[in-house]
């Protein structure tokens, strides 16, 4: 297969179904971070390429979908150790949102969105850590979602920060998101449906004029649909405080898993990595136990707020795909702001779905939705109702 979008690590990397099931006939890629027998995954960095030996068998999502009869055609290019928002590989290019070439395509499972949006594949697995799976699917016009955390296995797939790590994928209709879903999710079905709607104030404070508008009639369909909506901030003290707390959190735990290989290795990063890195380097460990506490109570707190039938409404990110080129001060002011929004699932470890809308000028940007631990299956049939829901109210729908 020959494609100038730049999307694939290795395109010529096919492997055909092992049964036949529930995905019969549908094509799927996979972010460069996930064990398949016989081959080196790259992780983004020709470092790491170098220093690793080959997989002695599948990640087990892999198995998974290839048993269900999925057909594997290619690994996909992903930001250095999938420590960053943005989707620009210092090494190996970046991939070409297909919505506008002039867009960055959002990481770091940017090859794996680009894929989709081109058309490539039917479906996509990447991972998300820290918005991994969510903003690329904002910025290239998917459904992408961000399951209960620990919920679907990660066995085989390259770490970043574990307790954060989920396995997320994206496609382009809500269809194709369940079915993916109801393969990886070992859960059973909640007959009860979501009946209070939450909007975060202050993620909606952040999202530029023309997000907005594009997202209000969405919203009050929404508040149509539900007798219950409330506006409130779950943040006490801002959703920076959170960020903040995700940020460190994170750094910790990936230095603890991969800076020795960086201190022996001494790889090359490409910018903004490099100095992310750095900056893992510098944290005190010492401070995680009580960083974690912090992490837990605001587990619990909202989940005292959705339990298992309501529903929290923020932007996916704080406006369309970025350009691309910006510097590295730019960019990392956009993913600071951005991480405000994404960090919210991320320290909750509750699952997130983004459906992709939109905008006048035919640039997507993506509305979330985040349930209560272990909705994940009600919440992906919930989207492909609303979704129904907004087509029959003529509200464009990226596919």
């Amino acid at each position: 297969m020959i494609e100038h979008w730049n999307a694939f690590r290795d395109n010529h990397l096919n492997i055909n179904p092992t049964g036949s099931g529930r995905l019969n006939g549908l094509t799927f890629a996979v972010k460069d971070v996930f064990a398949l027998k016989n081959y080196v995954s790259s992780a983004g960095n020709p470092d790491w390429l170098r220093t690793h030996d080959p997989a002695k068998q599948n990640a087990a999502v892999i198995d998974l979908l290839l048993d269900q009869g999925a057909y594997l055609k290619g690994t996909t290019h992903t930001d250095e150790l999938m420590y960053s928002l943005n989707g620009e590989n210092f090494h190996y290019g970046t991939p070409i949102n297909p919505r506008s070439q002039n867009l960055i395509p959002g990481g770091s499972s940017s090859g794996s969105a680009v894929a989709v949006a081109a058309g490539l594949v039917d479906f996509a697995i990447g991972t998300d850590t820290g918005g991994s799976v969510r903003i690329p699917s904002s910025y290239c016009g998917l459904f992408g979602i961000r399951p209960t955390y620990g919920l679907v296995n990660m066995d085989g797939v390259i770490p970043l920060a574990k307790s954060f790590d989920t396995v997320g994928w994206m496609t382009r209709n809500p269809e194709h998101l369940l079915e993916v879903g109801e393969i990886l999710i070992d859960q059973k079905g909640n007959p009860d449906d979501f009946v209070t709607l939450y909007f975060e104030k202050e993620a909606w404070s952040f999202v530029d004029e023309d997000t907005k508008e594009c997202l209000s009639q969405p919203v009050l369909i929404l508040q149509d649909y539900f007798n219950n909506c409330e506006s409130l901030n779950i943040s006490v003290n801002g959703l920076s405080d959170w960020s903040d707390l995700f940020r460190f959190i994170q750094g910790i735990e990936i230095w603890k898993e991969h800076g020795t290989w960086i201190e022996e290795v001494k790889p090359a990063f490409g910018p903004g990595i490099s100095e992310r890195f750095e900056w893992a380097s510098k944290l005190n460990p010492d401070e995680l136990a009580s960083l974690n506490m912090t992490k837990e109570k605001i587990k619990r707190n909202l989940f005292e707020l959705l339990n298992t039938n309501g529903l929290l409404v923020i932007p996916s990110a704080p406006g369309e795909a970025p350009l691309r080129q910006l510097s590295t001060g730019e960019m990392e002011k956009y993913r600071t702001k951005t991480m405000q929004l994404t960090c919210i699932a991320g320290l909750s470890g509750f699952p997130q779905v983004t459906i992709p809308l939109m905008k006048r000028s035919g640039i997507p940007i993506g509305l979330s939705f985040i349930a209560g631990p272990n909705q994940d299956l009600k919440l992906l049939k919930w989207i492909q109702r609303f979704t129904a829901i907004l087509k029959e109210n003529n509200v464009e729908i990226a596919n």
